[in-house]
């Protein structure tokens, strides 16, 4: 393999070539232990720099796994053996315009990098998966990131007005740009929003922008069932859309107690925390709706709070959820999510699941929107234990298909998800998806085994 070439035309430090380097960049969060190891790890630090690497790959047929701060949970970033993974992580340059409310980021930039910038100016940028801190922008765009406050403002897709990708042949396309309205040609940047990877390497991105968020009222209700805190989601998305309504089960409120020592009520089933930004009182006034509501379901407790100190500090309990479950053994994490409807029998139908295949699951979830995250904890030492884990992860996205949901609301698919793939979406849409896959990356060099 004439890797030489591909260091000759890049950069001096651009290729890394050493094992033990190579090795940090196999797998991402999700640990896949199929992960390959490369043969080398590009760092690009331009659009060029990506085309020159693609072209390369192209012509040499090698495989390229596009990466980002390898914080995805679904395997979207295991590497391939003897391919090449390529990562965005240099590339960390922002231009923010107060007057139009745009800014153009390049993919490596991180979320919260994101938000201080243009926080900057007054603005605000939505989005803000739990992993905020430590997930890029490209990543999020790469699998159409969610977050806490989706149940009111939307995913990554709905803030990305254009973007610069290098196709699979180093080819640069400029899809979009800084318009509010625009509907010249096919919508192609929503293309390959949520591609994974799979259709192109995202270099830059045009992202819409608002004025900053308001001051926020938060309530935070415990419940003694899992019954009871569904009824009073589903109550509180009756009446109003929240900014915020998260869910915590009772084995993740006791992991996060056991790290945080909060006073969180240890014997309660289910947790809610829920915010509300509307202007002015209003946002007191909606507090109070949504305090009501947990009340009128049964809540053990509801405290309601206007100062910003104390609800963020809930809001940072509820982003450490996955962190405090994680010291407590190894996860298979999902991201399913179903009509909020149906959010009843999932929560109740997930935690039969793990009772019949006797597995710890913990349960957090953006009840607002009806995605939920089952974390399913597994001990690798033990085979038996480790095969009903897998077994159940599957059972959880049968029910989601069967309720009418998503195998993944947020993390993509990846590679750990995609054989459930064809359950939810059937025979004719993967088929177009394989077509579409064929037309911009015929020799399937881009992020192989990923999706589909």
């Amino acid at each position: 393999m004439p890797l030489h070439d591909l260091i000759a035309r890049l950069p001096a430090g651009a290729v890394l070539t050493d094992p033990d380097l190579l090795a940090t960049y196999r797998q991402d969060w999700a640990r896949d232990p199929d992960a390959g190891t490369p043969l080398a790890v590009v760092r690009a630090g331009s659009t060029e720099e990506v085309a020159t690497t693609l072209r390369w790959a192209h012509e040499h047929r090698v495989p390229v796994v596009p990466r980002g701060a390898g914080s995805g949970l679904s395997g979207g970033a295991t590497a391939v053996e003897g391919g090449i993974v390529l990562s965005t992580e240099r590339m960390r340059a922002i231009v923010v315009d107060p007057v139009t409310r745009i800014a153009t980021a390049q993919p490596g930039l991180l979320n919260a990098e994101v938000k201080r910038a243009v926080a900057e100016f007054g603005l605000w940028y939505p989005p803000d998966p739990s992993s905020f801190e430590i997930c890029s922008i490209g990543g999020n765009a790469a699998t159409n990131a969610g977050g806490l406050c989706c149940v009111k403002y939307g995913v990554t897709t709905d803030y990305i007005l254009g973007m610069e990708v290098v196709l699979a042949d180093g080819t640069v396309v400029r899809l979009g740009g800084p318009r509010l309205k625009d509907s010249a040609g096919l919508s192609l940047t929503k293309l390959f929003v949520g591609s994974e990877g799979t259709l192109g390497v995202i270099t830059e991105l045009t992202l819409r922008l608002l004025p900053a968020q308001p001051r926020q009222s938060t309530v935070v209700a415990s419940f003694a069932t899992l019954d009871a805190a569904v009824e009073a989601i589903l109550s509180i998305t009756g009446q109003l859309r929240p900014s915020m309504l998260e869910f915590m089960d009772g084995v993740t409120i006791n992991a996060v107690e056991d790290e945080l020592r909060m006073g969180l009520d240890r014997a309660a089933a289910a947790l809610l925390v829920a915010r509300s930004d509307a202007p002015g009182e209003f946002a007191a006034r909606e507090a109070e709706i949504m305090a009501a509501a947990c009340e009128k379901a049964g809540a053990t407790e509801v405290f309601h709070t206007e100062d910003a100190e104390e609800g963020e500090a809930f809001t940072a309990a509820r982003r450490f959820a996955i962190p405090a479950v994680e010291r407590k053994g190894a996860l298979l994490l999902e991201d399913v999510g179903v009509p909020l409807p149906r959010l009843g029998e999932l929560v109740t139908g997930i935690a039969e699941i793990g009772a019949r295949n006797q597995v710890t699951v913990s349960l957090i979830a953006h009840a607002g929107d009806g995605n939920t995250h089952p974390l399913i904890l597994h001990d690798p030492t033990d085979a038996a234990n480790t095969e009903r884990a897998h077994r159940a992860f599957g059972e959880v996205m049968d029910l989601a298909i069967a309720l009418g949901g998503t195998i993944t609301g947020e993390h993509g698919v990846g590679r750990l998800k995609k054989a459930w793939l064809p359950n939810q979406l059937g025979p004719d849409v993967m088929a177009l998806t394989q077509r579409i896959k064929d037309a911009l990356d015929p020799h399937g060099i881009l992020n192989p085994g990923a999706v589909l």
